[in-house]
């Protein structure tokens, strides 16, 4: 079966990442906690993976510089999140590749995010390398800086 003819990514709204941020990436807290600074900045893109014309996948993409790195052009990925029922299916991959090419196609030197422990080897099986040490997000937990050379 052809995953990507199954499911679709499209750009989306801040506010249509809401569905997929709140339940996964901040349960048990207030759906306001779910808005990222940057979010609503002209530069920054929202993912949305959709299976029919449902969404359950969604990913942003922030210019951001991080100080560990040297790369001009950087942007930072956050806020990926896949609906429980349709993670450990491989389509993280799909809405992660697809703002890989939309950057890769505006010329960004590189991806970095704050990843949650559980995500590293996600990140790592797509080329993604830590640095640093592990650090605590409050009220989130442990992640690593990782990061992607994409020129």
């Amino acid at each position: 079966m052809d995953l990507k003819k199954e499911y679709q990514v499209k750009q989306i709204l801040t506010k249509d990442t809401y569905p997929v941020r709140h339940p996964v990436l901040r349960s048990g807290r207030p759906v306001a906690t779910c808005a990222f600074g940057g979010d609503d900045l002209s530069s920054t893109i929202h993912l949305g993976l959709f299976n029919e014309d449902n969404i359950i996948g969604v990913a942003s993409f922030m210019q951001s510089k991080h100080e560990l790195f040297s790369e001009k052009s950087q942007y930072q990925l956050r806020g990926m999140a896949i609906l429980k029922p349709f993670q450990g299916k491989g389509l993280g991959e799909i809405i992660l590749s697809h703002g890989e090419t939309l950057l890769k196609e505006q010329s960004i030197d590189l991806i970095w995010c704050n990843a949650r422990i559980i995500a590293v080897n996600f990140y790592k099986r797509r080329g993604y390398k830590t640095k640093g040490t592990p650090f605590d997000i409050p009220n989130i937990g442990q992640h690593y800086i990782m990061y992607k050379v994409l020129t």
